[in-house]
């Protein structure tokens, strides 16, 4: 095998490998989806968080081995997007209904709202803004709901968090992706991965109301939220 033969299949397997990795969190959907059905709801955060990992690292990834060029028969960005409804939306919104955090009709409100306007959110080919970041709330019901878990707020204030962000989906409002965005990278990054950390924990210690895993979560959520709303009233500066 010549060395450059050598070297495309190299890089042919690692792109490869990039698809598989992704497909991985199809099993954690399904480890988390088999906690949430037995009501153990640490484990299943615990398995979405990992989730939420490895979303997050196969992304950047791709791009390295570029997975449409070297790996084109599998479509990464179909595959991310059936895994991301899974563990974003599906069986989030399955726990929060499971839970009682939504007693009666307020469950069943919540569920459908979720599910509904998720599904047409990422079917929304006007979803990317121009600098990577993305167009509505993007369905990241995960992160709201884990935190919902933590800090037990009551119904009605659930019940608004779910209609205001389900209704910011198709508002003109930016929400940053905090590897993706460009602008103010260097803050979000750490900011996005300080929550991976604060949501681990709070699942570790069983969203024990005393931690201090809960206080990182509302501020780190409150940062991803709010940021690219911010990045959108405060004008770019230019470079001369």
């Amino acid at each position: 095998m010549t060395p450059s033969l050598k070297s495309t299949v190299t890089i042919e397997a690692r792109a490869l490998c990039v698809h598989l990795l992704t497909a991985t969190g199809a099993v954690f959907a399904m480890l988390a989806l088999l906690a949430a059905v037995q009501e153990n709801w640490p484990v299943m955060f615990l398995w979405l968080v990992i989730a939420f990992a490895v979303d997050g690292v196969d992304g950047p990834l791709a791009r390295k081995y570029d997975v449409k060029t070297n790996a084109p028969r599998f479509d990464g960005v179909l595959l991310d997007l059936i895994i991301d409804y899974l563990t974003y939306v599906f069986i989030p919104a399955f726990a929060l209904f499971q839970s009682g955090l939504l007693p009666g009709w307020t469950g069943w409100f919540a569920i459908i709202v979720i599910t509904f306007a998720s599904a047409m959110y990422f079917a929304d080919s006007r979803m990317k803004t121009t600098d990577n970041s993305f167009q509505g709330f993007p369905g990241c019901w995960n992160m709201l709901i884990l935190v919902l878990f933590a800090i037990k707020p009551g119904f009605w204030v659930i019940l608004l968090l779910i209609t205001v962000l389900a209704v910011a989906m198709f508002l003109p409002l930016k929400f940053i992706h905090p590897v993706r965005t460009e602008r103010w990278r260097a803050l979000s990054l750490p900011v996005a991965l300080a929550w991976t950390f604060f949501a681990g924990w709070a699942a570790w210690v069983e969203f024990h109301p005393e931690s201090w895993a809960h206080w990182g979560l509302v501020v780190t959520s409150v940062y991803l939220i709010a940021v690219g709303i911010v990045q959108q009233i405060v004008p770019t500066r230019n470079r001369s």
